[in-house]
């Protein structure tokens, strides 16, 4: 683990646009009463730079089928995809107070009846194998659309994911781009008590991956990334390791196992939410 990048991760400010889809966030959190918030604001930053500045996607024709994919493996983290197709235009907004509630189209884990969703994911281990089989079929029919896919670290614990790896090196899937939420801790806990992942970067590129390994938080450092990734011409998946924070932006959330999923929250606990935002 690069522990400079964790450090980093931790002490890096969020700017304007990154506090504003976290108020997104917590409107959903707050609306449904519940979700998992520290694993939704350790991917903030990879979702605002991917639909900000890279993914090729159309919210009026969210199906077109030149467009990238993306897929949000680690499902969970869900409130943070809802919050940015939101700002994107994909819905209203409003529709994320009802997040979790009866009836809404918005659950728990992500469901493709949702606008911007590619595929229902929740079930640990399959959205990158999925992901595998997508860019499986745009190298074969010769298209050029890109495939992203967010993968979290408790995930990595499933065997499902390394298959998906060996498949892909086999295949050289260059239009595949992998991003790890490396967080550090899962649901049971941190994971160097669960099961350690290190050494991480070793391991992906004894799989045949192309592997870098940033500060997941910092937007310059992911741009560049992103860029590098769409210029280089090697024959080989990618995968970036990001080095976050769970519950980044919340000093009493950060890197707490508490605030892995939350619900019922106290007024004063909405109170520090929105009070870390201003």
């Amino acid at each position: 683990m690069n522990k400079l990048l964790n450090k980093k991760a931790l002490k890096i400010k969020l700017d304007s646009r990154s506090k504003y889809l976290r108020q997104l966030i917590v409107q959903a959190l707050v609306g449904g009463g519940r979700g998992h918030m520290g694993s939704a604001m350790s991917l903030v930053e990879i979702l605002r730079v991917l639909y900000d500045d890279f993914i090729n996607i159309d919210p009026k024709n969210p199906r077109k089928e030149n467009r990238d994919r993306l897929i949000l493996s680690k499902g969970h983290g869900c409130l943070a995809l809802y919050s940015i197709l939101a700002d994107k235009g994909f819905f209203s907004k409003k529709l994320l107070n009802r997040t979790s509630r009866i009836g809404s189209i918005f659950g728990g884990h992500p469901e493709q009846k949702v606008p911007g969703v590619e595929i229902s994911t929740g079930a640990l281990g399959h959205g990158l194998p999925i992901a595998v089989g997508m860019s499986l079929a745009a190298k074969l029919k010769k298209k050029k659309h890109k495939i992203y896919v967010i993968v979290g670290d408790g995930e990595i614990n499933e065997g499902s994911i390394w298959e998906a790896a060996l498949y892909a090196s086999k295949h050289n899937l260059s239009n595949l781009k992998i991003f790890i939420d490396y967080n550090k801790i899962q649901s049971y806990g941190f994971i160097k008590d669960v099961v350690n992942l290190e050494p991480l970067c070793d391991k992906w590129k004894s799989f045949g991956f192309d592997v870098s390994e940033i500060n997941g938080h910092d937007i310059s450092h992911l741009r560049r990334n992103i860029t590098q990734f769409n210029k280089k011409k090697i024959n080989k998946p990618s995968i970036t390791i990001c080095h976050t924070i769970k519950g980044k932006g919340f000093y009493f959330a950060e890197n707490n196992p508490n605030w892995h999923h939350k619900n019922n929250l106290t007024e004063k606990e909405i109170k520090e939410l929105n009070y870390c935002l201003q």
